[in-house]
């Protein structure tokens, strides 16, 4: 199967897997593929996509207004542009995927959906690790699947003053970064840092939960070491500016911050989370901590912070794994892999088989 044309269904708003889908939308263009996009609007990456291929704008999901209207629009703009490949960014889009035509349709995850019977019009799962296509087979997935891991962005040489952001320069910083949501744990490091006096804090990101982390803040009395840095296009030059990466979540099927991390050349520190613990080894490439281990993992902080020589050797290992084969090949080639590998499923079959397993299926 050659693949020129390539329709996207990315329905995001600012994360990690938003941030893979524009590396590999500018690396698919790179290549001369043909793309179009459908997008929700007001996204802060609308203007990355530039240049790419046409951009559709609109609140397709059920959960939106107006929602069976515009996605009957969607339907029409996709026959219109016949794709080699329709793909889907988490599991919801996948009920978008056209059920006539000859377009392979890929559904690619990073975390972990409820019910096999978003897959109704799938031709092929793409996970960005092990435990994610376990659990695609454990809720009844049969057909097609392949693990390729999420690539990290490329690393600048650039590094934020810690002075912009009224930081001294000789105490000891540690960074976290992703979406302000409970899953992320920024609550749990935050009590970390309350037991650390001399660590300080910047939170790069934003999400629903800023403002209860703010409040946690004031109630520990850190305020005057943490500073909520916000969303920033270039992660790497605030990571690097600090001497530990923390990765607290409570749930991270594969987590590009560890990949961040990793990039930036800063020793890491992460809770035993499925996706760290599957590409990380622990003493080696990180320390682990359990979840919500507030105790733990304000130790293995302190426990790098005193010893320089376990920094180093964790940079060393982290930058190992990222070079790997493992992580090597996880670039557009690996995605053009699946797509020419994928075969057209038996739709009709699958949605009677999902009947008589479920119930009604949805349309």
């Amino acid at each position: 199967m050659s693949v020129r044309r390539i329709f996207h269904l990315q329905f995001g708003t600012d994360g990690g897997t938003e941030q893979f889908f524009l590396r590999l939308t500018r690396a698919f263009h790179e290549r001369g593929i043909e793309q179009q996009f459908a997008i929700r609007p007001g996204v802060t990456w609308r203007h990355e996509l530039e240049g790419r291929g046409q951009v559709h704008e609109g609140y397709y999901l059920r959960r939106w207004p107006n929602w069976w209207l515009r996605t009957q629009l969607l339907k029409r703009s996709m026959k219109q542009w016949p794709a080699d490949v329709v793909m889907g960014w988490r599991a919801p889009t996948s009920r978008l995927m056209p059920d006539t035509g000859n377009a392979v349709r890929v559904v690619r995850l990073g975390d972990y959906p409820h019910h096999v019977r978003y897959f109704g019009n799938t031709d092929a799962i793409v996970g960005n690790a092990p435990n994610v296509i376990e659990h695609c087979r454990t809720i009844g997935w049969q057909g097609k699947t392949t693990i390729i891991s999420n690539f990290p962005r490329e690393v600048g040489t650039s590094i934020v003053k810690r002075s912009d952001f009224s930081t001294p320069d000789d105490v000891p910083l540690v960074c976290g970064l992703g979406r302000f949501v409970p899953t992320k744990g920024f609550d749990t490091l935050l009590r970390a840092i309350a037991t650390t006096p001399h660590l300080w804090l910047w939170l790069v990101g934003d999400g629903p939960d800023r403002a209860d982390l703010e409040r946690l803040a004031q109630e520990l009395g850190i305020t005057d070491r943490v500073r909520f840095i916000g969303w920033v296009s270039d992660p790497a030059a605030y990571i690097k500016a600090a001497d530990m990466f923390c990765v607290p979540s409570r749930q991270e099927p594969l987590g590009n911050v560890l990949l961040e991390g990793w990039k930036a050349e800063v020793a890491v520190v992460s809770t035993k989370t499925e996706g760290p613990s599957w590409a990380a080894a622990h003493n080696e490439s990180a320390l682990f901590t359990e979840i919500d281990d507030v105790e733990g993992m304000a130790q293995a902080l302190l426990r790098l912070q005193e010893l320089p020589e376990l920094r180093a050797k964790l940079v060393l290992g982290g930058a190992t794994t990222v070079g790997r084969t493992l992580f090597r090949g996880a670039d557009c080639r690996s995605v053009s892999g699946i797509f020419r590998g994928a075969e057209k499923r038996n739709i009709a079959l699958f949605r009677r088989l999902e009947q008589e397993r479920c119930g009604n299926y949805p349309k």
